[in-house]
């Protein structure tokens, strides 16, 4: 079954940001390979969505697997198109007129970018390689390993199509090695903390956002560990570090005394302080203050 023009236009719309970011040509080869793999679209989709303008300017493009790419892709098109015309002919019928301009796509239908090729089966237990995705997309072993990792976590709960999903993987992917500069202790973090959030089961509104565009793979990469939680999880961290902190201000027997703390009223060297586990593990300890001179109180993570 063929493309939609929703699915088509959003595949378009990603590469033509591809190109004008000027993006590695792995990736550009990547989302043409998908591109090219699909059925071909029909002429009034075509139409509608000017994708044959788009790819058929690739075919001067410099990098010559860019070209070959487009130049297939225009070709397969081409032919799909005379034998739709030829077909009608034979059953008298007209040809398509052009497509009027498209409404934007409502959040709710932008769910349904893949529509047509849904995925049945169990949604949590999608898995690339059981689905036959190829991962290998970059030349890269690691950025390849972190493609099928972020395809497993955009896939969970999801009913888009396999290949809709490693679009989308491929994009956060590509977002997350820039974010870094390929530095592989933050781009592997990074990576491990976006999963482990996708995989929440309370939070199932973060990869269907980031699967819709609602939420692009540029912002997604950059999102706190806080943004990335679902609003439960955000209200349990809320209670635990309300509670945490009522226990660090209960009064102690002893208090440790800082030389290296300066009190901001009085400018004194007097400071006693006592720490605690606020907020979530995986965020620093905060430090509750006292200064022994004016009684001044302040805190600090």
């Amino acid at each position: 079954m063929p493309m939609d023009a929703r699915e088509l236009s959003q595949r378009v719309k990603t590469l033509t940001s591809s190109l004008g970011k000027n993006d590695p040509a792995a990736d550009i080869i990547a989302q043409l390979e998908l591109i090219k793999k699909e059925p071909a679209p029909t002429e009034e989709i075509l139409r509608s969505t000017k994708a044959g303008v788009v790819i058929a300017k690739l075919n001067k493009n410099p990098n010559k697997d860019i070209a070959k790419l487009a130049s297939d892709i225009v070709l397969k098109w081409r032919k799909s198109v005379e034998a739709e015309k030829k077909a009608r002919a034979n059953k008298g019928q007209p040809s398509p007129s052009p497509a009027p301009a498209t409404k934007p796509a409502s959040p709710a239908s932008k769910l349904s970018a893949g529509a047509g090729r849904k995925f049945e089966g169990d949604l949590e237990k999608r898995d690339f390689r059981r689905e036959g995705v190829d991962k290998n997309r970059t030349g890269n072993a690691e950025r390849d390993n972190v493609i099928g990792l972020l395809w497993n976590g955009l896939a969970y709960r999801c009913d888009e199509s396999a290949d809709f999903v490693l679009q989308r993987a491929l994009e956060v992917e590509n977002a997350l090695y820039k974010l870094f500069n390929g530095t592989p202790m933050g781009y592997k973090e990074k990576c491990r903390s976006l999963f482990s959030n996708l995989k929440g089961k309370t939070n199932a509104e973060l990869g269907q956002s980031v699967m819709s565009g609602n939420i692009s793979a540029e912002r997604f990469v950059r999102m706190s560990s806080q943004e990335l939680m679902s609003a439960e999880q955000r209200k349990i961290t809320a209670e635990l570090e309300k509670e945490n902190m009522n226990k660090a201000q209960v009064p102690m027997a002893e208090k440790s005394i800082s030389e290296e703390l300066t009190c901001g009223n009085c400018k004194q060297k007097k400071v006693s302080y006592s720490q605690a586990q606020t907020r979530s593990a995986d965020e620093p300890m905060t430090t509750f203050c006292e200064c022994m001179n004016c009684g001044k109180r302040w805190k600090f993570s």
